[in-house]
């Protein structure tokens, strides 16, 4: 491939990359009202998958900075979505969980995305859909491995 052709295809990469998430972030926003912002939504997701967490497994598995998962979760916290329990032998270590209410309002927002995702997909074909999440599955895949190889230098 020509090096004009490489820059071209980065440069509709970037631009594409950008719109989409831009407009899907806005979308979901949309869907899940003011109450809750996207990052607090994924943390309720996320622990909502898991059952139970630490604020350090949620720093790792969003990377980022466990400062800003602590902002996360002192608003969901006051907001009574999660709850927070020490460890009875460690009290160093806190537990987060939902609670019914941040369950519900979990279930209630995931339902709104999954109509919003839904409404965009049928547009495709089904074979267009399996490519695209096999073909952006992979970028996840090559995105990994050069984190781990930066973190390895």
């Amino acid at each position: 491939m020509e090096e004009k052709q490489i820059e071209e295809l980065i440069n509709r990469y970037i631009s594409v990359s950008f719109s989409v998430t831009k407009k899907g972030e806005n979308m979901i926003k949309d869907s899940i009202g003011d109450y809750i912002t996207n990052d607090q939504h994924y943390t309720l997701r996320y622990i909502h998958l898991v059952g139970t967490c630490t604020s350090t497994e949620l720093s790792e598995a969003f990377e980022v900075k466990k400062s800003a998962i602590t902002a996360i979760i002192n608003r969901l916290t006051e907001k009574e979505l999660i709850k927070r329990t020490r460890d009875e032998n460690d009290r160093r270590v806190i537990y987060l969980t939902l609670t019914e209410k941040g369950n519900d309002l979990y279930l209630k927002t995931e339902d709104k995305i999954k109509k919003l995702v839904e409404s965009i997909i049928t547009s495709f074909e089904e074979s267009e859909i399996v490519s695209f999440i096999e073909t952006y599955e992979k970028l996840n895949t090559l995105l990994d491995q050069r984190k781990d190889c930066k973190m390895e230098e």
